[in-house]
């Protein structure tokens, strides 16, 4: 760490002073771990940031972008194009996307795929005739990544704070519900009461001026919030007879993390935009990917044919390197049958983060395919670390035990590589026990 000048670099959603006076650099990833500077090996239960999908430096995916790199570096996407963006857009249809959600449109981030879904929404009411609808529904707690758009749509209150004023936008309620508390998957209750809420929201604004409802199908960021059973498939329905788009923000869930290429292929509830991202290139490459219907897209091509019908994209759209990767990582989830694994592995999942349930310090413990999370009584640990939450707190301790988790506010987050195993489990979960109980 000597050599390491740490001063000019400024890190995002990091408290970098504190960071800075002792930081924490990796060195090295492969398959389920981390290697730290000091050379200790971490488990990551996170999948880096919910996007390593198949583990960490895959050389099918590194032979891939090397390959690339040497055959075309880069292509200009505004006119042009190359073979393998359009093979992408195939597979991300038929292996993603739900029936029907067959246009693709390539972004660099999840941010931006959120951005593009948005100017997509409110462009197509504009080629419909109905340029008046212009409003957004989401959700407390959503994140919808950091541009304008995004923030504006966002439901946590710290990623919008300073930024002033942005779209029109009113938030429902998420979906947490002390009645589904430490539910095994989706819980039971209160479906009703929460679609309940859209209908009102609908009401309140009139349909003929809301765009689309925008939602997680499982909340992420913002504490890994299930939905309970029924509730996607009334907002659909809801959505239906409103004349409004509906936009699942796919950006964690896609590429297996729940069972399936995608929770609309889960659940059987089909958006009409899917915004996705980091398993897309198993996170070795920033890349997005906006799945599209064929009515929302179709509604775009009309007026002169050599005029673009859609003004927007990005220098790196469908840059070649990302395809490449994309592919490769495709091939991966397919060779190695990587979602089903998921289904598969998403029980004993589901059994090792329960273990925790009878811990007199944990108020909810929930899971769905593998993604997990575990709320902690507010306010400092007994043993804790001054100035964190007992959250983090064990989340700190669980790093000693070489284990990495995410820890926000009062809970902690999982979301393991679909790689897996019954003794990566047992390692986090027992780690995890011991960590709570040093805490307290």
């Amino acid at each position: 760490m000597s050599t390491i000048n740490t001063e000019h670099y400024w890190l995002p959603f990091t408290p970098n002073r504190a960071f800075k006076k002792n930081p924490k650099i990796y060195t090295k990833a492969q398959g389920m771990t981390m290697t730290l500077a000091d050379g200790r090996e971490i488990l990551d239960a996170t999948a880096g940031l919910w996007c390593t999908n198949a583990g960490h430096s895959r050389p099918e995916i590194a032979e891939a972008v090397h390959k690339q790199l040497l055959e075309m570096d880069y292509a200009n996407p505004f006119g042009f194009a190359h073979e393998k963006a359009f093979e992408l857009a195939t597979r991300l249809s038929e292996e993603i996307a739900p029936a029907g959600v067959n246009r693709v449109f390539f972004t660099n981030s999840g941010s931006e795929s959120v951005d593009t879904a948005l100017k997509i929404a409110r462009a197509y009411w504009r080629k419909r005739g109905q340029g008046g609808k212009t409003r957004f529904i989401a959700r407390q707690k959503a994140y919808h990544g950091v541009n304008m758009g995004g923030v504006s749509v966002a439901g946590l209150t710290p990623n919008r704070a300073v930024f002033g004023q942005g779209l029109e936008v009113s938030h429902l309620s998420h979906t947490r519900l002390e009645e589904n508390a430490f539910s095994r998957g989706q819980g039971e209750h209160g479906a009703d009461k929460l679609a309940y809420e859209l209908e009102q929201q609908i009401a309140m604004y009139d349909a003929s001026n809301i765009a689309a409802v925008i939602i997680e199908p499982m909340a992420g960021a913002g504490g890994v919030i299930i939905p309970p059973k029924g509730y996607l498939e009334k907002v659909r329905q809801i959505c239906n007879d409103n004349d409004i788009l509906l936009i699942f923000d796919e950006v964690i869930t896609a590429y297996g993390r729940l069972g399936d290429g995608s929770a609309a292929r889960v659940t059987g509830v089909t958006p009409d935009i899917i915004t996705t991202a980091k398993g897309l290139t198993n996170g070795a490459v920033p890349m997005g990917a906006v799945l599209v219907s064929q009515d929302v897209h179709d509604a775009f091509m009309q007026g002169p044919e050599n005029a673009p019908e859609f003004f927007h994209g990005y220098t790196y759209s469908s840059h070649p390197v990302a395809c490449a990767a994309a592919l490769a990582t495709l091939d991966i989830y397919k060779n190695e049958q990587l979602f089903q694994r998921a289904g598969e592995m998403a029980k004993p999942w589901e059994d090792g983060i329960h273990r925790l349930d009878d811990s007199e310090f944990t108020t909810d413990v929930r899971n769905w395919g593998l993604v997990g999370a575990i709320d902690f009584k507010s306010g400092p640990a007994a043993n804790g670390i001054d100035g964190l939450t007992r959250a983090q707190s064990v989340a700190a301790k669980a790093l000693e035990k070489g284990i990495t988790v995410r820890a926000a506010g009062d809970t902690i987050m999982m979301s393991p590589p679909l790689i897996i195993e019954q003794s990566h489990i047992d390692q986090i979960f027992d780690a995890l026990q011991e960590a709570i109980n040093e805490v307290q």
